[in-house]
């Protein structure tokens, strides 16, 4: 079960058709997978439970699923690109297991 409903993920993509419905999950699964990586452990087991993920996690989850859905492809050609602050990143790092 994930983290972060389809629903959710819509709203935040502005999409608001079922074309892209299979393919959306699968954004949000993979952003999830990535971010279960990045924390160190698994959503449900490192918060007791999907229901008790923090905000700031499913934020994260968020924008994730939604630079997958909008960057399909592994590069970008004739664009300037750079993180934007409070993204995927600072979002997680007070709730990642480091492991020394």
């Amino acid at each position: 079960m994930s983290t972060v409903s389809l629903a959710t993920a819509k709203a935040h993509l502005n999409v608001t058709d079922t074309t892209d419905d299979t393919l959306i999950q699968g954004k949000i699964d993979a952003a999830e997978a990535h971010i279960e990586k990045l924390l160190g452990f698994t959503l449900a087991s490192g918060f007791e439970g999907s229901e008790n993920v923090p905000d700031d996690v499913r934020e994260a989850i968020l924008q994730l699923t939604g630079h997958f859905y909008e960057n399909r492809e592994a590069s970008l050609v004739g664009i300037a690109a750079e993180e934007i602050p409070f993204g995927v990143w600072q979002l997680i790092a007070a709730h990642r297991e480091y492991v020394f």
